[in-house]
């Protein structure tokens, strides 16, 4: 069975599921999505990385990075390669010395490792056709995906009356605090500074 190549295309809040986000996975070259709903936790390691944040701890993913490099293990693929009643199951596929082993993971962990290691995502067919969506602008999906790829909410007064050095302090209390949506903003307002 040949495999579709995947990319992350949006992380959103999930307005159906109260504590949950929605990761859309979107077919390369095609326009097929798929949604997948993850914890809070899962979506806070993905968008970390993503937006390329440093905690000043490593989080759960960034040690099984870490260890992985420590032992020359190297993240080749996920495959998202099954859909039961709901559920989606992925695998890592990592590579040592010339051996390639599957682990099983839950999609979000995997996903969030894949990411850490930028290896290409990958699905079948089978479940692109029962899972998978065209987006068009009318849906609901659409809709929440469309608040996270808006233009920048304008930043509150506190941010853009603080000082870059402050800002820098405010940014560190926000990661210690795993603030991250705090943090992003406060990082965005550093960046428009710096251009």
């Amino acid at each position: 069975m040949d495999k579709i190549k995947l990319e992350i295309a949006g992380l959103s809040y999930s307005q159906s599921q109260s504590g949950a986000y929605a990761l859309v996975l979107a077919e390369t070259g095609g326009k097929r999505q798929l949604p997948i709903i993850i914890g809070g936790f899962e979506a806070q390691a993905i968008a970390i990385e993503l937006e390329k944040m440093v905690p000043t701890r490593p989080l759960t993913h960034d040690l099984f990075k870490q260890f992985a490099i420590s032992f020359s293990i190297k993240i080749t693929e996920i495959v998202i390669y099954n859909l039961q009643e709901g559920i989606f199951y992925s695998k890592i596929v990592c590579e040592q010395n010339g051996v390639f082993t599957e682990i099983d993971a839950r999609t979000s962990d995997a996903i969030a490792i894949g990411v850490r290691f930028n290896c290409p995502i990958y699905t079948f067919e089978s479940i692109l056709s029962s899972a998978g969506i065209v987006l068009d602008e009318s849906s609901e999906l659409a809709n929440e995906l469309a608040i996270e790829h808006e233009t920048e909410e304008p930043q509150p007064n506190s941010l853009v009356e603080l000082t870059s050095e402050e800002l820098e302090d405010q940014l560190n209390n926000a990661i210690d605090n795993e603030d991250y949506e705090l943090a992003s903003k406060i990082r965005d307002e550093i960046n428009k500074r710096t251009k």
